[in-house]
C-alpha cells in the first residue's frame, strides 16, 4: 500500500486541483420529453427473431446510488421463478427470455436522466397467436389496408399489458426489506468472490467512481446496496 501511495503522489501531484466543482447538466431539459420517444417503433431484423424493448427515460438517480432503486426493480422484473414475468410468458409461449436494467453509467445514467429498458424475446408461435386476442378489436378500429400493421401493434401491446400489470402491482404492493436484504447478500457475495479483472479497467473503473460517490464508497459504490429507504 505503502508503494502503491508513493507512485500515486509522484504521478499525479503535479496535477493542479483548481478546485472547481463537479459539471452538472440537471438544468437542462429532460432530453426524452418528445412526441418521437413516445411511440413504437419497428425494425426489420437482419435475423429471423422478434425482440422487443421498452424504455423509460426517469429522473436521474445518480444520487441514489446508496440505495439503488432501479436495480432493485430489475432483479424483480428479471427475476425468472414463480409468478415473474417470464414465467407468465413462458407458459403462454408467448416469449423465451427477458431482460432489464439500467447500467448505472454512462449513457444510462447522468446528471440529467436516467435509462431503464426491458428486453424480451418473443417466440414465433406467441406472434401468431397475439392475432386470435384481439381480431376483433383490430377489425373494429382498422381499415382494410392498415389490418396487418395494426394487428402487429397489438400483438406486442399484449406482452406490454402483462409488463405494465406487473410494474403496477409492484408500485401497489411497495418495496419488501425481506426482498431488498436478499438482493444485498447476493451482491455481497459477488463482490467478494469476483473475477480478477485487468488491472488497468480496475483503475479506470474506481476513477470514474471517483467522480461519482463518496470517498468511503470508491471501490464499492457501484456494486454493494448499503441504504433501505422505500421512500426512494
Amino acid at each position: 500500500l505503502d508503494t502503491l501511495e508513493n507512485w500515486v503522489t509522484e504521478i499525479f501531484s503535479q496535477i493542479p486541483n483548481n478546485g472547481l466543482p463537479k459539471p452538472s447538466f440537471g438544468h437542462l431539459t429532460e432530453p426524452f420529453d418528445t412526441p418521437e420517444f413516445h411511440k413504437l417503433y419497428r425494425v426489420i431484423p437482419v435475423r429471423n427473431i422478434h425482440l422487443l424493448h421498452i424504455t423509460w427515460a426517469l429522473p436521474p438517480q445518480e444520487r441514489n446510488y446508496r440505495v439503488k432503486p432501479l436495480h432493485c426493480i430489475s432483479w424483480l422484473v428479471g427475476h425468472e421463478g414463480k409468478g415473474s414475468i417470464l414465467s407468465f410468458l413462458r407458459k403462454k409461449f408467448w416469449a423465451v427470455a427477458l431482460s432489464g436494467g439500467n447500467a448505472e453509467t454512462g449513457f444510462e445514467q447522468n446528471s440529467s436522466y436516467s435509462i431503464f429498458s426491458i428486453s424480451i424475446t418473443l417466440t414465433g408461435e406467441g406472434y401468431e397467436r397475439f392475432y386470435e386476442v384481439n381480431f376483433i378489436v383490430v377489425c373494429h378500429f382498422a381499415m382494410s389496408r392498415f389490418q396487418n400493421k395494426l394487428t402487429c401493434l397489438y400483438l406486442y401491446l399484449q406482452v406490454v399489458h402483462v409488463v405494465f400489470q406487473y410494474l403496477k402491482m409492484l408500485q401497489k404492493v411497495g418495496p419488501d426489506k425481506r426482498i431488498w436484504e436478499e438482493i444485498q447478500k447476493i451482491d455481497e457475495k459477488e463482490f467478494s468472490f469476483q473475477d480478477q479483472t485487468d488491472p488497468i479497467d480496475y483503475i479506470e473503473n474506481i476513477c470514474e467512481n471517483m467522480h461519482l460517490f463518496r470517498k468511503q464508497d470508491f471501490l464499492t459504490g457501484d456494486q454493494l446496496l448499503f441504504e433501505y429507504k422505500p421512500e426512494v
